[in-house]
Parts: structure tokens; C-alpha cells; sequence
């Protein structure tokens, strides 16, 4: 099984890139999907930006999506994750897996959430009324981790 993965500025449309997905995942009995947006906890992130090296990053994508076929018996996966400037609220990734039982579609989901979240080669700024600062790794998300 080989993972679609995008890195991309473009936005993209969640409900089209869905139903793609799910028409390529013949034979599939789950799909998953998980759309994650940029976040504005108390109304104070003006926008976020987001850097990656490219080459890099998609490599380092590529392979966990292919440690989460390894682990669990999918038919298709998905990782699309944007970079440049993005507002509250705009999608920032989306994770989809397919495979013909559902406790396989769901655990590799989330096991690539967790990875994106805590591993992927991405910089994030955010920029708001009292600056600019990089976000910083969150325990909590390192904590995910040892679940897998």
C-alpha cells in the first residue's frame, strides 16, 4: 500500500478530497477521516505559519505512513498537510485510512495524527496581538506517543 501524501500551500476542499478517498478505497469496509484546523484558543492568533523543508518532509511522511501499513492491514491512506500563512479556523491537515474493518481504519488514524502532531517536520509561528512566537512541543502530544 502506498500512502497519498500532499504537502501543499493550496487549500483544499475536506468533503471533495473525501469522497476521492473513498472511491479509491475499493474493497474497504472503513474509512476514516480526520480534518484538524488552525486553532485560536482565546481569540488572540491573528495567523499561523507554517514551514517544512520539502524533500524532507514528505519522506519523513512517507514513512510513517508506511509503518502504519505495516502495522495495520489498510487498502489506502491519506496524509495532506498545508504550510505557508494560514487564518483561525482554515484547515491545516487531513488524515484518512481505509481498511476492511473499522478498529484497523480508526487506530491507524490516529496513529498518524499523533505522529503529525508530534514528529512531522513542520515549524509553526503564530502572530498575534502581542507578537510573534514559535509553538513549542506540547508534553501531552510527546505523551501520545508512548501509547504505539
Amino acid at each position: 500500500m502506498v500512502g497519498d501524501i500532499r504537502v501543499q500551500a493550496e487549500p483544499f476542499d475536506y468533503g471533495a478530497e473525501c469522497a476521492a478517498f473513498a472511491a479509491r478505497a475499493r474493497g474497504a469496509g472503513a474509512v476514516v477521516t480526520f480534518l484538524g484546523l488552525v486553532r485560536d484558543d482565546g481569540g488572540r492568533l491573528a495567523r499561523m505559519e507554517i514551514e517544512h523543508y520539502p524533500g524532507m518532509t514528505e519522506r519523513a511522511l512517507e514513512k510513517i505512513a508506511e509503518e502504519a501499513a505495516g502495522r495495520w492491514p489498510l487498502s489506502a491512506c491519506l496524509v495532506l498537510h498545508r504550510h505557508g500563512s494560514l487564518s483561525p479556523g482554515e484547515p491545516i491537515m487531513m488524515v484518512a485510512t481505509a481498511s476492511r474493518h473499522r478498529q484497523a481504519a480508526f487506530a491507524a488514524a490516529d496513529f498518524l495524527m499523533d505522529y503529525l502532531k508530534s514528529r512531522a517536520p513542520f515549524w509553526k509561528k503564530e502572530f498575534g496581538a502581542d507578537g510573534a512566537a514559535w509553538v513549542a512541543a506540547r508534553d501531552e502530544d510527546e505523551a501520545a506517543l508512548t501509547r504505539w
